[in-house]
């Protein structure tokens, strides 16, 4: 596997990290899942950078995201990363909760070495709750902190200065309040360095825009927030709200899905 220039990652790290930092202009990300969707993506004019979603990358193989591994994963976002290297993007990538159990912080740094160095990605998203448990096990808080810490000074160490954590706070996800997250995430934000933190609504619950502001307001605006196409918050109104980056997660992919089912329809008389 070739390696990257870490010069050329260095440089499109402090352009995708400044992208999160325009007032009521949030970083838009519509997620790929393969080359053919990133370069499609990344050929319309308000693209300004590339991002995967590993839900989607694994259903377009047939998996669920709990069964995803770090092979899957790589191997889905090497094409995509073809692209962004083509058109000129920063690359973020969904690496779940970074493929690395309790206590193992050398392996997640290796991981972020073959982020970095194999894909040339600028930026991760970064879970704390563990991707393969079925309960919805969260990793511990302090740990949560030293992963993403570790994340921050792997990247450092290769010489990327500006390397962007989206760091994921799963507690209302998994049943908590809404606040814990917060709490999370305000200290994944002021302790750990993270750019940004993505709050994941519980599926069964819709997205109030008083809580979606309450969060950018607790977090000084420095949050992702995930987008429902057709749903009653824009893209430029979560941005004119005061997030810094919006993104769609698995949508993009589920649409194409559906289009396709459709397309097939015809052809069988349905």
């Amino acid at each position: 596997m070739s390696v990257i220039s870490t010069a050329t990652t260095a440089s499109k790290a402090t352009l995708f990290k400044s992208l999160h930092r325009t007032p009521n202009q949030p970083l838009l990300l519509a997620n790929a899942y393969d080359a053919t969707s990133a370069r499609i993506i990344g050929s319309l004019p308000g693209c300004k950078a590339l991002a995967t979603a590993s839900y989607a990358l694994a259903l377009s193989i047939g998996k669920t995201d709990e069964t995803l591994t770090l092979q899957d994963n790589l191997s889905l976002c090497r094409p995509i990363a073809a692209v962004a290297h083509q058109f000129n993007l920063p690359l973020t990538v969904d690496i779940q909760d970074g493929y690395a159990s309790s206590g193992h912080l050398g392996k997640l740094g290796s991981v972020i070495e073959k982020v970095i160095l194999e894909l040339g990605a600028v930026g991760v998203n970064l879970e704390d709750s563990w991707h393969e448990s079925t309960t919805g096990e969260m990793i511990p808080e302090d740990e949560a902190i030293e992963r993403i810490n570790t994340v921050i000074q792997t990247a450092k160490d290769l010489g990327v200065q500006d390397f962007v954590v989206n760091a994921r706070s799963d507690t209302f996800l998994m049943g908590g309040t809404l606040e814990e997250s917060i709490r999370r995430g305000k200290r994944y934000l002021e302790e750990a360095g993270a750019e940004t933190v993505f709050i994941f609504w519980p599926r069964n619950r819709e997205m109030e825009k008083a809580d979606v502001q309450k969060v950018i307001d607790e977090l000084g605006g420095r949050v992702n927030v995930s987008c429902r196409l057709g749903g009653d918050m824009t893209t430029g109104e979560l941005g004119m709200m005061g997030a810094a980056r919006v993104s769609v997660g698995p949508q993009v992919f589920l649409v194409a899905a559906e289009a396709i089912k459709k397309a097939a329809g015809v052809v069988f008389g349905s």
